[in-house]
């Protein structure tokens, strides 16, 4: 693969990582809900989804996801579920945390819950896989040595090792601002609050669009 067309995606990989998308806007809610290591361990959920979906696109399985508009639908139903889930659960945290004094700390949900629920939310929209099928050929090399599914898994790891930088650093510093807000009942409550309308946002968002 040459090296000029790799450094090419890297930086397009690394300008789409930054704009907010709703990848990251999982990862900002359970960072802001949950502090630091929720964030990053989302940031992980994301970027293992995003695995997932590079090598069945590398497979072809976009394809035949594309072929069958009622299998699109139905995940992006399941994701929506998920999501709702999420915004129920956090709220519910919130008015539980009212019911508590001040100083003591609220129960996290389970790391590696919120690891799995990362991962089934970002495998639910299907319009990854096909995002890499329209964004990752213009970066392949015709006649260049390696075969194509070979550099698709080359370009996926690479757009996953960028995204989960970008996402990592994103975590960190929303939960970083969780944690010195913690002290606060009142801001922290209307943390969860806004964590679970994000949650929700994305619920809606995931429904209505349309592939």
């Amino acid at each position: 693969m040459d090296i000029s067309v790799l450094m090419a995606f890297v930086a397009a990989a690394l300008v789409i990582s930054v704009v907010p998308g709703p990848d990251m806007m999982f990862i900002i809610a359970n960072g802001i809900a949950r502090g630091r290591r929720a964030g990053v361990v989302a940031a992980l959920g994301m970027s293992t989804g995003l695995a997932v979906h590079t090598v069945a696109a590398a497979l072809g399985l976009g394809t035949l996801l594309h072929a069958a508009p009622a299998v699109l639908d139905a995940l992006r139903i399941v994701g929506a579920v998920f999501l709702v889930y999420l915004a129920a659960t956090t709220l519910r945290s919130s008015r539980r945390r009212e019911q508590r004094p001040a100083e003591q700390p609220p129960a996290n949900r389970p790391l590696r819950r919120t690891y799995v629920l990362a991962v089934l939310t970002n495998l639910a929209n299907p319009k990854v896989i096909l995002f890499f099928l329209a964004f990752f050929p213009q970066f392949l090399v015709v006649d260049g040595g390696w075969p194509a599914w070979v550099q698709f898994l080359v370009l996926g790891a690479v757009f996953i090792a960028v995204g989960l930088t970008v996402d990592g650093a994103v975590g960190l510093a929303t939960g970083a601002l969780s944690t010195l807000l913690f002290r606060q009942p009142s801001v922290r409550r209307w943390l969860d609050r806004l964590s679970a309308a994000i949650f929700g946002a994305l619920a809606v968002r995931l429904v209505a669009d349309q592939t």
